[in-house]
């Protein structure tokens, strides 16, 4: 009986997996937006306000991050036409920063695609307090004791209530329609 008592502990103490939480380095991570109409895209970015990812013996158990809406930005104009579409963008026809100033994600499920660093995740994105399960892949690499994750996802803005020019919604936009879908490409840096 005694040797079953410390079999059963000697394995607990080796199968006990220590779990970090490590904090996204907000001014290091980014999030780079594309958006399409008829007529072309426009491309810009969103800062992150905060985040962190958890890890159990290096591998990616979890996280989370916020997104700082007001932060949105256009970068693939200048001047005027900068200032009105970033106007636009954070108005109530689409973010609503106003009301609106943060969207978060919260990953719910990790599986790893049998790659070092390669992953499934499963989260719950929440914009304008329209919450939808999204999954996509990422990719995680170590350096000098930092984390970078970085994954390309593509969503659609009805989904949060974002409907402004949607062809889903309005008719006869003709060449004033902008497509449902857009991209982002996010990449999080932890702090050592």
């Amino acid at each position: 009986m005694l040797k079953s008592i410390l079999l059963l502990s000697a394995f607990a103490l080796l199968t006990t997996a220590d779990t970090v939480t490590v904090a996204v380095d907000t001014a290091a991570s980014e999030i780079a937006w594309k958006a399409y109409k008829v007529t072309g895209n426009h491309t810009g970015t969103i800062s992150i306000k905060e985040g962190q990812l958890e890890f159990t013996d290096t591998l990616l158990t979890g996280g989370s991050f916020t997104i700082d809406m007001p932060t949105i930005a256009v970068t693939d104009l200048s001047g005027d036409s900068k200032g009105r579409l970033e106007g636009h963008l954070k108005s109530d026809d689409f973010f609503g920063v106003e009301n609106h100033p943060e969207a978060t994600f919260v990953i719910t499920n990790v599986v790893s695609r049998g790659l070092p660093g390669d992953y499934r995740i499963t989260g719950d994105l929440t914009i304008k307090e329209h919450t939808k399960s999204i999954r996509f892949n990422t990719k995680v690499t170590e350096t000098d004791g930092f984390y970078t994750a970085e994954a390309d996802l593509t969503l659609d803005r009805t989904d949060f209530d974002v409907r402004y020019g949607s062809g889903s919604f309005i008719e006869n936009l003709g060449d004033k329609t902008i497509y449902d879908e857009f991209e982002l490409a996010v990449t999080l840096v932890t702090k050592q």
